[in-house]
């Protein structure tokens, strides 16, 4: 089933879903009401903790996102940033995102290894620039495919650690990226 928020459902989405056999069903700006925003600040009060950002679109949401938060976890207190809506659009194209930035922004929340989950207010590969003036990482973590060369200016401009993760599934499970799973 591929589901939509009511501001991107269009007729091209509908003759895609008609074509390759997919139920298609749009959620209504009333029926989206009540997912929960976390607006809490950040805590900056634990010394022996880092804090690490990790930001993304998280959008065809999969076992190799839960991988990933669980790896990153590991370095200190995981704040994720989400990116919005119109940003998604700019950088990816046409038909993104597929989920309405509250609906991935609570997906990602659910999972343990996240302390916070926010939705970016910036735009461009840094679109998460205010939240990480706010959070203060201490680390930057991406995986492979999320490296950027502005990503790094950044952190080596702002003295934050930044570290590159290769993309290694949870023993047991298939290796997943989102490109492929949406088949465009």
């Amino acid at each position: 089933m591929w589901v939509f928020d009511q501001a991107d459902d269009n007729a091209a989405r509908q003759a895609y879903c008609r074509s390759v056999g997919l139920q298609y069903r749009v959620l209504t700006d009333a029926e989206l009401q009540g997912f929960p925003v976390d607006t809490a600040e950040p805590d900056h009060a634990s010394p022996t903790r880092k804090r690490v950002l990790v930001t993304g679109c998280y959008d065809w949401f999969h076992s190799g996102h839960v991988r990933f938060f669980e790896e990153v976890a590991s370095l200190g207190d995981l704040y994720v940033v989400v990116g919005h809506d119109a940003n998604i659009q700019l950088l990816k194209g046409e038909g993104h995102p597929l989920f309405p930035e509250d609906e991935r922004r609570y997906m990602v929340q659910a999972i343990r290894f996240v302390k916070q989950a926010l939705i970016s207010t910036g735009h461009g590969w840094l679109d998460a620039e205010p939240e990480i003036e706010r959070i203060k990482p201490h680390i930057y973590a991406v995986n492979e495919d999320g490296d950027h060369p502005e990503k790094r200016r950044y952190c080596a401009a702002h003295g934050i650690e930044y570290r590159v993760l290769r993309r290694v599934p949870k023993q047991g499970l298939p290796r997943r990226q989102s490109t492929n799973l949406r088949g465009f």
